[in-house]
């Protein structure tokens, strides 16, 4: 290098030491937010719990988004050994192995790739290098266009596991796009769990290297996955779409003992401890992301009261994946800049809006105008209060879809948790997590479950992009939402939103019903029944949208409100 070469270097190189240095000291000085329920919210919500500035804001958000794809808790307890398996899964059918461990999974018949199995699983393609806005989104390179969007390999020694990341559960392909932080409709992630634990437990290490080829590092890897399993309760979803995260957590730690890590108990993992969600079905449907923004206490029926949320799902994650607690605190106290950057993307998630996926022609101003004030009479009480750009002077100039923008968005300070009648299940069968409040991971970061009567009203941004409607989904469709209960569908057919026409009922916003009902989704396994316990689909009726058993709107509110509804 020569000395001129070497005098242009060495000023960039100490700019650069410099920037490196400050962005860290920045980083070290970020302060907590306040996790506690009594934290009062400011108006629009908190997009950015940790007060991050520019290109700082924007690392960790973009990092962040990248964790919720590739699972960063590398410590997890179900890690699969993901080379053996996928040259089983890509083999010839006549294969020995594959068609004996399709009889223990009962599902590899038809797959020959992993993105034929993850398809199955409800995963979806990473979003197109062209999107821009909010559904852009950072992704890693090295997964694209190979895998689907919540498929994760994780390194482990000499050879990689895989896993489920963040997304696989909080990520949709809406007509086409597909959008982090918008619920997947139809996750079968404990169907795996269900089917892989009763298989992998019967695989016989010697068999597994005999026909997979395996390495010593992922003979390991199998063996320390069959003795987690040990410690993993899992339950059936009571129909496609719904989740039994809360039933695997509780039943999980009723395997081990009642220490502060949760230890491992032999005797509990072949005889656990009896709780309620052994046989009471409390399912619930993954959760938005751009929600979070607005609350100080989490989950449908705010039980969370205080702790970092996105901590304490990872923490639910690990109990629910057999992972020593002990190694799990340890890795948090070691990646608090992870745990910060996951925090920042989903708290800076925002929702679709409608004029991204229909027509401005398709959306009647003067019937949506009307409907705020019916929603202002009705509905502002418990969820919030949303001002419309189309309330500024001049903003007739604009286009249909700078009209409709909210501009501000004023929820609860303090979030509520209201009875209005709806299925108890799910707030019921939170009593047995309270269980979590005694581990010493849960104390050193402030976490705290208490079980509450009735559930959050939730901030309804982007709710037009949320159905099926409810905790259990089983409301169809916003018509159905504003019907008395005793009126509303006891079953309706669910299906993918891939086409806007056939596949969604903009009248009504949500799943087309009768004669409307695409073939495709008519069978057993798409019909859900609003009659089965868990899954019911009265209340928030009377005192809302009824007095003394009589609606308070007519046909034609009920469209204006839904007009309006389309807009938030």
């Amino acid at each position: 290098m020569t000395k001129s070469l070497r005098m242009m270097i060495a000023p960039l190189f100490v700019v650069l030491v410099v920037k490196s240095l400050t962005t860290y000291a920045v980083a070290l000085t970020v302060q907590e937010p306040n996790w506690n329920e009594s934290f009062e919210l400011p108006a629009n919500g908190r997009a950015n719990p940790y007060q991050l500035e520019g290109e700082l804001l924007r690392q960790n958000r973009e990092q962040g988004q990248i964790h919720t794809q590739i699972y960063p808790v590398k410590i997890t307890g179900a890690l699969p050994p993901y080379e053996p398996f996928r040259r089983v899964i890509e083999a010839d059918d006549r294969n020995l192995f594959r068609n004996w461990l399709n009889r223990l999974f009962k599902k590899l018949v038809g797959f020959h790739s992993f993105n034929d199995v993850m398809a199955w699983m409800g995963l979806h393609d990473y979003p197109s290098e062209g999107e821009t806005g909010i559904y852009r989104v950072a992704y890693p390179q090295h997964q694209r266009p190979n895998y689907k969007m919540g498929f994760s390999l994780v390194q482990r020694g000499s050879s990689q596991g895989f896993t489920f990341s963040c997304a696989a559960c909080h990520s949709e392909n809406l007509f086409g796009k597909t959008v982090l932080g918008l619920s997947n409709r139809f996750p079968r992630a404990n169907e795996v769990f269900l089917r892989g634990k009763t298989g992998i437990q019967l695989i016989q290490p010697s068999l597994f290297r005999a026909y997979t080829a395996a390495s010593p590092d992922e003979i390991e890897m199998l063996k320390s996955l069959q003795d987690n399993l040990k410690a993993i309760a899992i339950k059936k979803p009571l129909m496609l779409g719904l989740d039994t995260s809360l039933a695997q957590v509780a039943l999980s730690l009723s395997r081990r003992n009642s220490d502060e890590t949760a230890s491992r108990n032999p005797y509990f993992e072949k005889h656990p401890r009896v709780d309620l969600l052994d046989h009471f079905p409390a399912d619930s449907k993954p959760a938005v992301w751009w929600n979070l923004k607005y609350k100080n206490r989490w989950l449908s029926d705010g039980s969370v009261i205080s702790g970092n949320p996105i901590l304490t799902n990872l923490l639910w994650n690990e109990i629910g994946r057999g992972s020593d607690l002990q190694q799990l605190e340890s890795w948090v106290n070691e990646n608090k800049s992870v745990i910060q950057e996951l925090t920042t993307a989903v708290f800076s998630s925002e929702a679709p809006r409608i004029t991204d996926f229909f027509r401005e022609d398709q959306i009647d101003l003067s019937k949506a105008k009307t409907g705020e004030m019916i929603f202002r009479q009705n509905c502002t009480k418990c969820h919030g209060a949303y001002l419309k750009k189309w309330s500024e002077p001049g903003a007739e100039q604009f286009s249909v879809s700078e009209q409709i923008r909210t501009t501000e968005v004023h929820y609860k300070k303090t979030t509520p948790v209201i009875d209005v009648g709806t299925d108890p299940n799910r707030y019921l069968g939170i009593k047995s997590l309270e269980k979590l409040n005694s581990l010493r991971i849960s104390k050193s970061n402030g976490i705290v479950i208490r079980a509450q009567k009735g559930y959050v009203p939730p901030p309804l941004v982007g709710i037009w992009a949320r159905w099926p409607y409810f905790h259990n989904n089983s409301i169809p469709n916003l018509c159905a939402l504003l019907t008395r209960a005793q009126d509303r569908p006891r079953q309706f057919y669910q299906g993918a939103a891939r086409n806007a026409v056939k596949d969604f009922d903009f009248t009504c916003n949500g799943y087309p019903l009768g004669e409307a009902v695409p073939k495709e989704w008519r069978n057993k396994s798409q019909l859900y029944n609003a009659g089965r316990e868990g899954m019911k689909n009265f209340g928030h009726d009377e005192g809302i949208i009824l007095k003394d058993g009589q609606e308070l709107l007519t046909p034609r509110q009920k469209q204006e409100l839904i007009a309006f509804l389309q807009t938030l």
